[in-house]
């Protein structure tokens, strides 16, 4: 929305310019040859600003790019990152689970030959 108030506002600027510009050369006292001489000269005036607010525009457009190329990549590669960190920790928190739960499986494994040898034996 704000470039687009920006823009706005620049062809508004430009066009008032030219307007300006013509109505104080119609309203100067000149001859026709001068005053043609005079709105040529604006004219051209005019056309070498617009060139040059186009480039100055395009190149400010450009470094915009550039740095929001910039900013993204190294977005993408903190998240990348990070992402990689979570994975390794919840594979190291998984191995550690499935030892433990090991460990317990075998315990509760040798804990119930125990109680029925012991049953066995009073039986």
């Amino acid at each position: 929305m704000g470039d687009m108030n920006t823009k706005d506002f620049l062809i508004g600027t430009l066009i008032g310019g030219i307007v300006g510009a013509t109505t104080a050369l119609f309203l100067a006292p000149k001859s026709g040859k001068e005053l043609r001489s005079d709105i040529s000269d604006q004219a051209h005036l005019a056309k070498e600003k617009t060139a040059q607010l186009t480039n100055d525009v395009y190149e400010k457009g450009n470094e915009w790019v550039d740095i929001a190329k910039e900013k993204s990549t190294t977005l993408a590669k903190n998240v990348s990152d990070q992402s990689q960190q979570v994975v390794d920790k919840v594979k190291d928190l998984s191995a550690t689970a499935k030892k433990r739960s090991g460990r317990s499986s075998k315990r509760s494994t040798e804990s119930c030959k125990r109680i029925k040898r012991r049953c066995a034996r009073c039986w």
